[in-house]
């Protein structure tokens, strides 16, 4: 038997080493693999696990103690009421702010979540009675604010801003509340946290503007209210949530399912006040979409176009309609033409455009309103020369006058002289002197002539005897100038 010419063992070999490479190869890196999972598994673990630094009897404690309203309590809410009623009234972020850090509104939603959490139908009971209560101390002390003070009825922007909440005053309540059940459950509470908390979900403001609605517009009352309750709401869900989390022990109660419907009464109303927030933002953001390419649309087509002087533009969203009011009129073409660049704009392209040309305002009728303003431009110019000339005239009179006036009292210069020797003379600590008169009237009518007087006495000299010779001075020189009305200047 012939040996064959090619041998085949020793590639099978070394494929068959090869193929061990490559699985020991695969299950080195798999074991690799695991182990950096593994490793970013145990790192995220311990950066964002926060169960093992919770003191869960020293929170409970914490968030009851804050919850009753009564003494000291009371009148700092009434404060701080006040506080934000007159910041909000003045349009002043600074004294909002400063309100939200002095209220004490946050005991009792906290203790409304907690409550739900640890099925303590007591403390729940306790937490809404003085939340009520709060509520209702801080609307009686807004609305009397907002009512008798004085121009106290201005809408401001503060104001105006509590007014109208969407699903992102939703979230800024959920996830503040959240930040500060964390920070109060933490072994050392984090008051930085607590203040950031009390300034980002604003349960101040609403309360006050919702006071103001109450005097003056229950549109208001209503929008601020609804921002009141989804901050209350979703601060007090979210304490609920990070406390199951964080499995806080649970009150054992024989009427367990009474709790269980409770929590799920919450949890109904929470939904149901999160629906029209999500339409609002919902709505919000349909409407940026639509200025947005307004305002594109107006700024390229219309602004850029030379040949086009817009008046103004009125958009309607509701109807679905663009006026536009030009100066001057308006060719068909250039009509068509912005009809059909509207089309490529994608939230304003169902819009109808309207295009209005102002007749009276053609080219013929803004030059001859260019050549009248011109022609009174000239007459200001003739009034002006004709002024000036008048007070030119003025200034030489003035100044005729002044000259015969020198003439005429230069015995004034001489009369001052020999007074103020005399005067010095008379008083040796006196160093400077000097007198004016001066033209006064106390009711309008009556002018009065006042004689100024002013003195620099010697340093040596006390007060007792520059009041004594101020006074001697004063009636020496009442005689010398026969003038009664004398004030001395010091």
């Amino acid at each position: 038997m012939e040996e064959s010419k090619f041998s085949f063992s020793e590639d099978e070999q070394s494929e068959n080493k090869k193929d061990e490479n490559v699985a020991k190869s695969k299950e080195e890196v798999k074991k690799d693999a695991q182990g950096l999972f593994a490793s970013i598994s145990k790192f995220l673990n311990e950066l964002l696990d926060f169960r093992d630094d919770t003191d869960r009897n020293a929170t409970i404690e914490a968030i009851k103690k804050d919850i009753p309203f009564k003494g000291a309590t009371a009148w700092i809410l009434v404060c701080s009421i006040f506080v934000a009623s007159i910041g909000l009234n003045a349009d002043s972020t600074a004294v909002v702010i400063g309100a939200m850090l002095i209220s004490p509104l946050m005991g009792p939603i906290l203790g409304v979540g907690l409550s739900i959490a640890i099925n303590d139908i007591d403390t729940l009971k306790k937490s809404l009675i003085n939340l009520v209560t709060m509520i209702v101390l801080s609307l009686m002390a807004a609305f009397l604010f907002f009512k008798f003070f004085p121009s106290a009825d201005i809408m401001t922007n503060e104001l105006f801003g509590r007014t109208k909440p969407d699903v992102r005053d939703v979230l800024i309540a959920f996830f503040g509340g959240a930040a500060l059940i964390i920070a109060r459950t933490k072994k050392g509470t984090i008051a930085s946290v607590i203040f950031g908390v009390a300034i980002a979900t604003a349960l101040m403001p609403p309360l006050c503007t919702a006071g103001y609605g109450l005097a003056h517009n229950w549109d208001t009352f209503i929008g601020a209210m609804y921002l009141f309750t989804i901050n209350t709401i979703f601060i007090a869900l979210a304490t609920f949530l990070v406390l199951k989390i964080l499995r806080f022990p649970m009150l054992k109660y024989a009427n367990s399912k009474k709790r269980k419907r409770i929590a799920r009464l919450a949890s109904i109303v929470a939904i149901l006040v999160m629906a029209p927030a999500i339409w609002t933002f919902v709505e919000f953001i349909k409407q940026t979409g639509l200025e947005g390419d307004y305002n594109n649309f107006i700024k390229t087509e219309v602004e850029s176009n030379d040949e086009l002087w817009l008046q103004k533009g009125t958009p309607s969203w509701e109807e679905k309609t663009i006026n536009l009011h030009f100066y001057g009129e308006v060719a068909d073409a250039t009509i068509a033409d912005l009809k059909n660049e509207l089309k490529n704009y994608e939230k304003i392209k169902d819009f109808s455009l309207v295009i209005k040309g102002n007749k009276t305002r053609s080219i013929d009728k803004i030059s001859e309103a260019y050549d009248r303003a011109i022609r009174d431009l000239d007459n200001k110019d003739n009034i002006i020369a004709g002024l000036q000339k008048q007070i030119e005239e003025l200034q030489s009179n003035i100044t005729d006058l002044n000259q015969q006036f020198g003439g005429k009292n230069s015995n004034v210069k001489e009369s001052f002289t020999n007074i103020s020797r005399e005067a010095k003379v008379r008083f040796k600590d006196l160093e400077y002197f000097g007198y004016s008169k001066m033209l006064e009237t106390k009711d309008f009518i009556k002018i009065d002539t006042l004689t100024l007087v002013r003195l620099k006495w010697s340093k040596e000299l006390t007060d007792t005897l520059k009041s004594k010779k101020e006074q001697e001075l004063k009636n020496w020189l009442g005689k010398k100038l026969k003038q009664e009305n004398i004030l001395i200047l010091k």
